[in-house]
């Protein structure tokens, strides 16, 4: 049988030793119905089973029952039932009637309480499967919280039983299924041991980058009878799969060496038929001890990536030649046997580690390669960024549009044209390299268009100019005018659209001067700025007399703030009585032209600062009813008042719209903000309702809810339906205090979970030699110079070294002057356009 095959077979029958412990595996996915008097009537003893005891199915039951109806062919499979008990009004059971019942699910055993679970806890099937096998097996799994208890653990355990230590980020995670899984099966053959304290994985001596990741540890304490040697432990290179579990166990129970007396063609071990390497160390009777204490070092040092087999040469007729001392045999089909001659155990370690790498590094291409990757969760990054620009890193970008700046050219890049772009960023920081994909689409569609230029700059390798800007936290746009005293930083959303309509719009003036009435109908009909309709749907004009200097500056540095996001003209002329009194409007006064409605709405001028006219105009842009998206909810929420918002599951027909609107046009609806939110495109949505009401009520919802002072929450009767009349006797009855709320928010800020970095100001503390005040030459030579040296081959066959990307200079930089330079750089070259694999 071929090796690879072999190891399916195996692994497949680990699947079958599965099976052995089940009493009921043949109703997959069969959740089971039954009254409370047949439940417990129909109880085993030592049968376990898990229930959920409903009345009425809330649409938060409803989603825990599908998870759990999905569960319940895995449950089967380990003799547990899943069970759904209805409750009648004549059922007296106390589960039945017990308070916050329907909030949770009862594990038993026979006809024993063993385990209560908030429905939450069992959010999806590796949950429910995990928690349920946690609970079942309490006391055959041990969880500990420090090293002490582990050393302890291993300490009784010496001379007895090996131990598997296992720890997961979190129960419930598909990493916590799996070793649950496989305590199932070989609980009685090892002690296993979870723990959730990532510290005691650090202290164990984890502490790479990957150390909050699921680990998993085989204890070797079985052959330890005294208790003052530590038990030696092997820790699993692969991620926690019940499949990589099991083949982990099977190379931990494996002879740590197999002596051999045969061709070792012929050979074939437990490593072989799970893929692993086998190397052979070739010994004679004279040798035999030596040897052997030599194959049982290799051995521990490989343990877990490759097989170890002494080979007698006495014992074998060979055509090997006495010359080589080390073959290596692989899994791969039709591969040939390599013979070596190796001096000492180091080179054997290493060439079978660059074995293993190679064959990853490879396994790894294949992967990207694939469309679609398989998704199990181990995949996915905590941070959302990062897994997004993982995610697309094969994206060709068209990064030669984009002009990479230095210090030398910085300065001379923003004379060249009439607006210049400048993206500051760090090369290794998630968020640049997000914003990156936007301006690099950005940058095609403005490939064509005349006075506006893209250029970016990297922090990590030009820190003076970055501070010189005041761009420390990244990533930073901003648009630098030819022969303007100061940029304008764009503040908006990081997506290609926004940044985009940014870019258009700022590269018009604002405000646009206009010297006779004919200019100004023109700018109010949009045919000034026809060719950026597309940008923007209101255009704004102030009108002043002359003699208003005060309020006419005011709009001036008003119309500079909103630039890029609004337009604006600006009429100062010595007719401008003339347009009031056609508009019918006090001086000075805002006119609004809005296309989409065909108006011009006027809003005369109390106030006459310039932050006064931005709020102004920022809150007259707003919708009257607007679709609350992740992009403007800002925007409503700084007018800092109430909110009535409709949860929709998908768009409003037009009798709801039109009650609606009814509420935006009545009487005192300046005093909140109608509103609503489509949960299809906006699906964060059922966040937000989750957490006003834990269990969210059917859909469409009107809810009220004032974050800006009690933080209540109030949710319009479901028994009533969303018309305006319904509506606004409602909303009397909040006034008047007659309304119970559904919750009350906290009154915690909403802040980011940790405050922005201030990258440079880091570097210049952390690295006393790397100061962002200091000038660096791009051609020095100061400072240790980095040299590799490679040692002589030792063997007669060397496999040829992979390049490990990032160890070598960039062409024509010097090694080794200093920290720019030795991370990857992000684009530093401009002849070609780069896959963003090099971001």
């Amino acid at each position: 049988m071929r090796p690879q095959m072999s190891g399916w077979v195996s692994c497949f029958s680990f699947l079958l030793l599965c099976t052995y412990y089940m009493s009921m595996a043949r109703n997959a996915n069969t959740l089971l119905e039954l009254s409370s008097q047949e439940y417990f009537s129909s109880l085993e003893p030592g049968r376990a089973s898990l229930v959920y005891f409903s009345q009425d199915v809330s649409p938060g039951a409803r989603l825990f029952l599908e998870q759990i109806e999905n569960s319940a062919g895995a449950l089967q499979d380990y003799g547990i039932s899943v069970v759904k008990v209805n409750c009648l009004e004549e059922d007296v059971s106390r589960y039945c009637g017990k308070e916050n019942a329907l909030m949770k699910a009862y594990l038993f055993r026979g006809n024993v309480l063993l385990r209560e679970f908030p429905t939450d806890a069992l959010f999806d099937v590796n949950a429910v499967v995990a928690n349920v096998l946690f609970a079942l097996l309490f006391n055959e799994v041990k969880y500990i919280t420090t090293l002490v208890d582990l050393q302890n653990l291993e300490n009784s355990l010496k001379g007895r039983s090996n131990i598997v230590f296992a720890y997961v980020p979190a129960v419930g995670m598909p990493e916590h299924r799996a070793v649950m899984e496989a305590a199932f099966v070989y609980g009685t053959a090892h002690q296993f041991v979870l723990t959730t304290e990532g510290a005691l994985l650090k202290n164990m001596g984890h502490e790479d980058s990957n150390a909050l990741s699921a680990r998993l540890v085989f204890c070797h304490c079985q052959q330890v009878p005294d208790l003052t040697q530590p038990c030696r432990r092997t820790p699993m290179a692969q991620s926690l799969t019940t499949l990589n579990i099991h083949t982990h166990l099977k190379l931990m129970a494996a002879p740590l060496v197999t002596e051999v007396a045969e061709d070792p063609e012929k050979v074939s071990t437990v490593h072989l038929q799970l893929g692993l390497p086998l190397v052979f160390l070739f010994s004679q009777k004279e040798t035999y001890d030596v040897d052997k204490r030599t194959a049982e070092f290799v051995a521990w040092q490989l343990l877990g990536k490759a097989g170890v087999a002494l080979l007698l040469r006495d014992a074998v007729d060979s055509n090997v030649l006495l010359r080589f001392n080390i073959a290596l045999k692989t899994a791969t089909e039709g591969a040939q046997i390599k013979y070596l001659v190796l001096e000492d155990t180091d080179e054997i370690i290493a060439l079978v580690e660059d074995k293993i790498k190679n064959a990853q590094i490879q396994e790894d291409e294949d992967e990207e390669d694939e469309d679609e990757r398989e998704n199990n969760g181990q995949d996915i990054q905590d941070d959302q960024v990062m897994e997004a620009v993982y995610r697309d890193r094969k994206r060709e970008l068209p990064l030669d549009l984009i002009r990479t700046l230095t210090e030398e050219t910085f300065n001379a890049a923003l004379t060249e044209t009439a607006h210049t772009a400048v993206l500051f960023y760090a090369s290794w920081e998630a968020v640049s390299l997000a914003m990156l994909q936007s301006y690099a689409e950005v940058a095609v569609d403005l490939k064509e268009t005349q006075g506006i230029s893209l250029a970016k700059i990297n922090c990590w390798d030009w820190p003076d100019v970055c501070v010189k800007e005041n761009a420390t936290q990244f990533p930073v746009l901003k648009l630098y005018e030819k022969g303007a005293a100061r940029s304008l930083a764009y503040t908006g959303m990081l997506g290609r659209a926004e940044l985009l309509r940014f870019l258009r719009l700022s590269s018009i003036s604002c405000p646009l001067k206009l010297t006779t009435i004919e200019e100004v109908e023109e700018y109010l009909s949009g045919e000034v700025h026809a060719a950026l309709s597309s940008y923007h749907s209101t255009s704004v004009l102030g009108i002043f007399c002359p003699s208003m200097k005060e309020a006419r500056e005011a709009f001036v540095e008003a119309g500079n703030l909103l630039r890029g996001y609004v337009t604006t003209g600006l009429y100062a002329e010595d007719d401008a009585l003339v347009l009031a009194h056609k508009y019918a409007v006090p001086l000075p006064v805002l006119l609004l032209a809005r296309r989409e409605d065909h108006r011009i709405d006027s809003i005369p001028l109390s106030k006459q600062s310039a932050q006064d006219m931005v709020q102004i105009i920022r809150a007259e842009l707003l919708e009257a009813f607007p679709e609350i998206t992740v992009e403007n909810l800002p925007d409503y929420l700084s007018l800092e008042k109430p909110l009535l918002i409709l949860f929709s599951d998908g768009d409003l027909n037009q009798r709801t719209r039109t009650d609606m609107l009814g509420l935006v046009n009545g009487r005192g609806h300046e005093a909140f903000i109608v509103c609503w939110l489509n949960l299809e495109k906006t699906p964060v949505g059922r966040g937000v309702l989750k957490a006003y009401f834990g269990t969210p009520p059917p859909l469409p919802l009107l809810v009220w809810v004032n974050l800006h002072s009690s933080g209540q929450v109030f949710a319009f009767p479901s028994d009533q339906s969303v018309s305006e009349t319904n509506v606004l006797s409602w909303l009397e009855k909040l006034k008047g205090g007659l309304e119970i709320p559904s919750t009350t928010l906290s009154d915690e800020d909403w802040k980011p979970p940790l405050p922005a970095y201030d990258f440079l100001r880091m570097m210049e503390d952390t690295l006393p030699e790397f100061t962002v005040h200091t000038v660096y030459s791009r051609g020095g030579t100061n400072g240790p110079q980095r040299t590799e040296e490679v040692s002589e081959e030792k063997s007669t066959v060397r496999e040829e070294q992979m390049e490990e990307p990032g160890l070598e200079a960039e062409k024509g930089q010097p090694p080794g002057r200093d920290l720019r330079g030795t991370v990857p750089r992000l684009a530093g070259r401009e002849k070609q356009p780069k896959r963003h694999t090099e971001l």
